[in-house]
């Protein structure tokens, strides 16, 4: 029995977290430089087999262990025939204890029937076979993002982590103009760490200084512009939103103000109002309010509909199949047209 796990599951959507834990594999290789030597990634999306069982059974240059990195998991193991597939756990089975095998597989967790489960995970299910019957050499690890609601605590705990603190509603408010991208919400709260430079908590007013609040009344206004089937508003809108955000970015900004919506949309069908969205919600009054006002210009099959074109996007830009700017134009077209 191997005495620590061999093969390593990093498996979600919250890009910061992942890169936290890859960073504390490397730190644990010691030396800096000696870490870079006993470090291989796999970053296309496919693999050459052979290639990797090389990298695999490479002895570590003066360091205990190697890690060997496999980027894009998601595609590359979905790609894998029922032969090739034999072929990777044939490997894995035959890693020496020297090697660490890291393989972040890209997904999101859904809710269906109100319960979570991770949308693709059929294209990988074989290896989680191999993980469950092997429990002792390997180990997942679920990296989701969290959920809007708990991006405040989220907020408060890294600046805890980074000597800081933030008032609750600067971090309440903080996560009303990030969502749930941990990526910039942690570069956020270094910024106004800094800002305040220790001598006091973060306030609200720190956060409407410094956050920039105008990417987020853009996106209001880009779902204005796309409920009044105002094309030639949206688009420009959306020109705006990409020229200081890089396309997966907005794509997560878009994809989770539709998100909102369906909530506000649901609620209002049900009798609520811009209150109760609030409340269940867990938004800024005056957010709720635009989320009240821009969910009834939709019906909920319309969002619904919207909602499954964002993540089809998201997969056709994620997997190079279309640039971005190219597949938000031609959704913009298509809904206001």
């Amino acid at each position: 029995m191997a005495e620590v796990p061999k093969v390593y599951l990093l498996r979600g959507d919250d890009e910061a977290h992942i890169a936290e834990l890859l960073a504390g594999f490397k730190a644990n290789l010691g030396d800096a430089s000696l870490s870079d030597l006993n470090t291989t990634r796999f970053e296309s999306d496919s693999i050459d087999l052979e290639a990797l069982r090389a990298n695999c059974l490479t002895v570590p240059f003066l360091a205990a262990r190697r890690l060997v990195i496999l980027e894009k998991g998601r595609q590359v193991l979905s790609q894998l025939n029922t032969a090739d597939q034999a072929k990777f756990l044939q490997i894995i089975d035959q890693l020496p204890e020297t090697t660490a095998l890291i393989i972040v597989i890209e997904d999101q967790q859904v809710r269906r029937k109100r319960e979570l489960s991770w949308e693709n995970e059929r294209r990988y299910a074989w290896l989680l076979d191999w993980l469950a019957a092997h429990p002792e050499d390997g180990y997942l690890a679920d990296c989701a993002l969290p959920d809007d609601y708990e991006m405040p605590a989220w907020v408060q705990k890294r600046a805890q982590q980074n000597g800081g603190e933030f008032r609750p509603d600067a971090a309440q408010l903080l996560a009303t103009y990030v969502g749930n991208n941990t990526l910039r919400a942690n570069q956020e709260v270094e910024k106004l760490l800094t800002y305040v430079n220790g001598q006091r908590p973060v306030t609200a007013e720190d956060v409407m200084l410094l956050t920039a609040q105008d990417q987020e009344g853009n996106i209001f206004t880009l779902v204005d512009a796309l409920g009044g089937r105002d094309g030639q508003r949206a688009m420009a809108q959306f020109r705006i939103l990409l020229e200081s955000n890089e396309i997966l970015d907005l794509t997560g900004m878009i994809y989770r103000q539709f998100r909102l919506l369906i909530q506000a949309r649901e609620i209002l069908d049900e009798g609520g109002d811009s209150r109760q969205i609030q409340q269940e919600l867990h938004v800024l009054s005056f957010i709720a309010e635009k989320l009240t006002s821009q969910a009834r210009q939709f019906s909920m099959a319309q969002l619904l509909a919207i909602y499954a074109r964002l993540l089809a996007i998201d997969e056709a830009i994620k997997t190079g199949e279309m640039p971005g700017d190219v597949a938000f134009e031609l959704f913009i077209a298509e809904l206001t047209r």
